[in-house]
Formats: structure tokens, C-alpha cells, sequence
């Protein structure tokens, strides 16, 4: 194996080339939440859950269920939900 040396301000590149990866995939949440805010606001958080856990592995993550429980919460009251890269 050759030798791998990590140059200073390797955190800053590494984060420079997943950056157009990570606004891709909050881009995908963002269309999910806005889509399950306008169908399922005022709904039953029992009601939102089971679609938003299927929505979420459908993007391709996973989801713990007290996140469940308030994410569904946030659908149900309206409150617009909005994903951020920093």
C-alpha cells in the first residue's frame, strides 16, 4: 500500500466536494416535507406517520420514532419544515 498523508485543511476539501451531494439530497427531503405538508396538514399525527416513515426510506434514510413523532407533528400544525445545508 502507498503511504496516504492527510494535507492541512483536508476537512475543508472533503466538505468542498460533498457539498453539491448533501444540497442534492436535502433538495429530495425538502420536496417530501412540502409535499406531506400540503396533503397532510391538520391530519392526525397517527394518520402522517406511517406515510412520512415510508416517504423517508424512500429517500433513502432512516428515521427514529420520537423524529417521526415530531416531524409528523410539525405536518399536521402546518409549520413548513425546511431543510438547510450549512
Amino acid at each position: 500500500m502507498g503511504n496516504f498523508k492527510m494535507s492541512p485543511g483536508w476537512e475543508k476539501e472533503l466538505e468542498k466536494a460533498i457539498r453539491p451531494a448533501m444540497k442534492d439530497i436535502a433538495f429530495d427531503y425538502q420536496k417530501m416535507f412540502d409535499y406531506l405538508s400540503r396533503r397532510y396538514k391538520g391530519r392526525p399525527v397517527s394518520e402522517i406517520k406511517p406515510v412520512l416513515k415510508r416517504e423517508w426510506s424512500r429517500v433513502g434514510g432512516s428515521i427514529s420514532d420520537p423524529e417521526l413523532t415530531d416531524y409528523a407533528t410539525l405536518i399536521s400544525e402546518g409549520t413548513r419544515i425546511q431543510m438547510r445545508v450549512k
